[in-house]
């Protein structure tokens, strides 16, 4: 049986796929926060979470996406069992919308911005994961690897950083607030998962 992270992987593929070769569908997938704010856009908040900027962005987020929400969906069946299908789409979802909103609000009265990719909701996924297993390495580029909350420590500070310092055209603002998100629902399904995280923080030792 198909999971659900691969479905949402499939369903991203076939829209970004259709806006990279449909100009039409692209302009009106981007999450513009004037056009969200000023015209009532709104869709542009979910729909930008399924477009990308690039075959290279698509591919690194679905990438990641598929090693962390597959750990996050099966913990959210252990958990919840037969609700875990719609909590789970209900978290991805709400994700891209949650991550993006704090940047929307803003820039609403600018004409000219734009973002787009699942990075916000992915970033959640993520961070839910490491919330649930902290020690568990995470490997980047499949050379350097950290355990999962020393590198979610990292990744927040430079989020934080690159966000405030706007040198780049990457939404660093929804990477930080979809992991932020990420950790907060993943305590709201799990309650338990927050004393585990704490508990095996505390048995972590270098050597």
């Amino acid at each position: 049986m198909i999971s659900l992270t691969t479905l949402i992987i499939i369903v991203t593929v076939l829209v970004s796929l259709a806006a990279f070769n449909k100009a039409e569908v692209f302009q009106k997938s981007l999450m513009n926060p004037y056009l969200v704010f000023h015209r009532k856009e709104y869709w542009r908040l979910i729909a930008s979470g399924f477009i990308h900027g690039s075959y290279i962005h698509l591919g690194f987020n679905m990438f990641t996406f598929y090693f962390f929400g597959r750990v996050v969906e099966q913990v959210f069946g252990q958990v919840l069992g037969g609700s875990s299908t719609l909590v789970f789409v209900l978290f991805y979802l709400s994700a891209i919308v949650v991550s993006d909103l704090p940047v929307a609000f803003k820039r609403k009265n600018d004409i000219h911005y734009n973002s787009l990719g699942a990075s916000g909701a992915v970033s959640a996924m993520v961070f839910a994961s490491i919330l649930y297993f902290p020690l568990n390495d995470i490997c980047l580029y499949g050379i350097f690897c950290l355990p999962g909350f020393i590198l979610g420590i990292i990744y927040v500070v430079y989020s934080y950083y690159q966000g405030r310092n706007m040198s780049d055209n990457i939404n660093h603002e929804a990477h930080l607030y979809g992991a932020i998100y990420g950790a907060v629902f993943g305590i709201i399904v799990y309650p338990q998962s927050a004393i585990g995280f704490i508990e095996q923080i505390k048995s972590y030792r270098i050597f």
